[in-house]
């Protein structure tokens, strides 16, 4: 149950992410999580924990905060990494008022850290221990010398997982004299490339056309390959699994982006001119691939 719970608290999260970056009202938290859970086809046996856990943090978010001040005094409560600041928030939520037998103070902590190292930046695993670990200490330590508790996974060999396809791409366009590109915003706060799953049978190119579209309303043509990444993530059914994902080259018409309402995980959709999107937060891993596209029509204007 803790890798399903581990699930559970990313989309509780997310849920918390929105309601606090985009300032939705709090009688909408129900409509969002069951959003973002639909998303994820996460099971139904796990609502009712996902939503005591939203609500709890809903609810004590007035002393949560304050707690998160006095435990880190040099960081006011508003300046601090929308992720971060949602992620104390859960930690603290488990920590304080969870059923100490249902989540033991040092599941609480750590489930934290990992939501930190996962979604935040790169100090915000250290941040958030730093803060809990405070916390905890002034709680008496409670559960310090209970046995740790042994997560039960299903360890498999990288070559034995199951390997999904996904495709994306550098869409640029040509407007008014300059180029343009176009960039999808998710809700930990970077810039990246739209992507989405490639259908068995289909070839990668007409798929990610069709995803293309469906993510950004954007009519592509494709050029040509700029590279291929690849990362393991966990299914619904808690088995890890193989993301491997190509990228193209392609250009479209600089026509106005239309992102989905109901696309869990993204907030935002822009064109940027290609001169701009050095100002950008992007992941590591699409920043090469970009990189890769942004040379080729550079040496193409020379």
């Amino acid at each position: 149950m803790s890798s399903n719970r581990h699930i559970a608290r990313s989309i509780v999260l997310q849920s918390l992410f929105e309601l606090d970056s985009k300032e939705v009202d709090i009688k909408e938290s129900d409509d969002i999580l069951t959003q973002n859970a639909s998303e994820f086809n996460t099971e139904a046996a796990l609502f009712p924990f996902m939503k005591q856990l939203l609500d709890t943090v809903l609810a004590k978010k007035p002393e949560i905060d304050s707690i998160i001040e006095k435990a880190a005094p040099e960081w006011p409560i508003d300046k601090i990494a929308a992720t971060d600041r949602n992620v104390l928030r859960l930690g603290l939520s488990e920590l304080l008022y969870a059923d100490k037998e249902q989540v033991p103070p040092k599941v609480a902590i750590n489930e934290a850290i990992e939501l930190a190292k996962e979604f935040g930046g790169e100090s915000s695993g250290r941040f958030v221990n730093g803060v809990l670990g405070a916390v905890y200490k002034e709680m008496g330590e409670p559960g310090k010398n209970d046995a740790p508790v042994k997560k039960k996974k299903k360890e498999i060999a990288y070559e034995d997982m199951v390997v999904e396809r996904l495709g994306g791409a550098f869409i640029y366009a040509r407007h008014e004299g300059a180029l343009y590109a176009a960039f999808v915003h998710d809700i930990f706060g970077h810039w990246t490339l739209s992507k989405g799953h490639i259908d068995e049978g289909m070839e990668y190119e007409s798929g990610t056309v069709k995803k293309i579209k469906e993510e950004m309303g954007l009519d592509i043509t494709i050029r040509e390959k700029i590279g291929e990444n690849e990362y393991i993530a966990n299914d619904p059914e808690l088995i890890k699994k193989r993301k491997h994902v190509v990228y193209f080259l392609a250009e479209a018409a600089f026509d106005d982006i239309v992102l989905p309402k109901d696309k869990g995980g993204l907030d935002d959709a822009r064109w940027f001119k290609l001169a701009d999107i050095i100002e950008l937060n992007f992941y590591e891993d699409i920043l090469k691939i970009i990189t890769n596209a942004v040379n080729i029509l550079a040496n193409e204007k020379l």
